[in-house]
């Protein structure tokens, strides 16, 4: 969050959608699984994370689609501009995931690892010092130990 606590606020590129995030984002890193590399037409997508209660749209309601894009994860989008703007899983119900690119500021987030690096393209550059991890994280917010390769 910044340094003035001011809550942080993004939206689509139509400017049709437009969401307030009330808590500090947490969780923050690459994910170059092949939905995140479709929906962001790139080698991978930069999320962030805040509790479900704390996201909250603004504007733009009735422009929001969504669909499920895995047998455990719901992304929503803008109808109109087709930007992507978050991710809410199934074993992580009381969260949901930001696309850090629709934030007003994308400076204020710092990924933090590269989850799905397996599946990442040949030429997409990697921040070397971040952790990679083949599938999902050992030890996944909601998952049991063994669940980590969930794709």
């Amino acid at each position: 969050m910044r340094q003035d606590d001011a809550p942080l606020e993004g939206g689509c590129a139509c400017g049709a959608v437009r969401y307030r995030l009330e808590a500090a984002p947490y969780d923050s890193g690459w994910c170059h699984c092949r939905v995140c590399q479709r929906v962001s037409g790139s080698g991978g997508l930069v999320f962030t994370t805040v509790p479900l209660v704390q996201y909250h749209l603004v504007q733009g309601a009735d422009d929001v689609g969504s669909f499920a894009s895995t047998d455990f994860g719901t992304r929503t989008y803008c109808r109109l501009c087709g930007s992507p703007l978050t991710i809410h899983v199934r074993h992580q119900p009381e969260e949901i995931d930001i696309a850090v690119g629709t934030l007003d500021d994308p400076e204020e987030i710092v990924p933090r690892f590269h989850i799905y690096a397996a599946e990442a393209p040949s030429w997409m550059p990697m921040t070397a010092f971040l952790p990679r991890y083949k599938a999902l994280r050992p030890n996944t917010r909601g998952l049991d130990e063994g669940q980590t390769d969930v794709g």
